[in-house]
């Protein structure tokens, strides 16, 4: 499953929405081998087990977004257009998943789902320590400016640089490693 299933192509299909980190409906039926029909059809009969926070249903606009975002420089095909609102499945609603799908290969992607939301959530702890350590030693040269009254311009311009790499200014739509 691993040789099938690395954890960097399920981080690639990993996108924040409303403030959430889900994935789509159509990239977990490619993933559990099963037709985004049948997913979406499993999941109406069980709607009782997909409470707002587990699944929320996508807007045309946002369902468009994200098509966009994944396919950024190829155009679509005849018929890949967005005809209905996705649904977008946070990491409580995909091991739900796995209980409403009742197969092996969905239990076996559902671990290696997991395990991609654990990575990204240390990658994020990472990036956040990183800032924190950055902001203390801004804070660190500020101090220094003030009681030598002499600004270093190379070490502003390292930090500049470093913050414009931490904080490029793209939109929030995914994760991508």
């Amino acid at each position: 499953m691993k040789a099938l299933l690395p954890i960097e192509q399920i981080q690639n299909k990993i996108y924040i929405v409303r403030g959430m980190k889900v994935m789509l409906d159509v990239d977990l039926a490619e993933l559990y081998g099963v037709q985004n029909k049948r997913l979406v059809a499993q999941v109406r009969r069980n709607l009782d087990r997909f409470p707002d926070d587990f699944m929320v249903r996508l807007t045309i606009e946002e369902s468009q977004g994200l098509l966009r975002s994944r396919t950024q420089f190829a155009s679509l095909n005849r018929g890949q257009n967005v005809k209905y609102a996705h649904m977008a499945f946070t990491e409580e609603g995909i091991g739900m998943l796995s209980s409403v799908l009742r197969s092996d290969r969905a239990v076996q992607v559902n671990i290696m789902i997991v395990r991609a939301f654990v990575r990204l959530r240390q990658v994020l702890a990472t990036h956040k320590d990183l800032a924190r350590k950055l902001e203390d030693l801004q804070k660190q040269l500020q101090q220094h400016d003030r009681k030598f009254k002499k600004q270093d311009h190379k070490i502003k311009e390292l930090f500049e640089a470093i913050w414009e790499l931490m904080n490029p200014g793209k939109p929030e739509i995914g994760f991508k490693a």
